[in-house]
């Protein structure tokens, strides 16, 4: 799932990315921003695995939901 400016750099809410088995989340978005690089303008961006914020290290298993939130402002 994409939220923010990602769902619009992606222009949908999710999107297909093939990854290898014991792929990181290091990975993940270096084949993001390959695929994606208005990516790299963004200060900052999380990547969440089944609703929990994941480490860059963070394995990715097949059946896991991930989710990119974009950096925020509150007000």
């Amino acid at each position: 799932m994409a939220f923010g400016i990602a769902r619009d750099f992606f222009k949908s809410n999710s999107i297909y990315i093939e990854l290898k088995k014991n792929d990181t989340i290091t990975i993940l978005k270096y084949q993001l921003e390959k695929q994606f690089p208005q990516l790299l303008q963004l200060k900052s961006y999380l990547i969440a695995v089944n609703n929990e914020y994941a480490q860059p290290n963070h394995c990715i298993k097949e059946e896991d939901e991930i989710a990119i939130i974009p950096p925020v402002s509150g007000g």
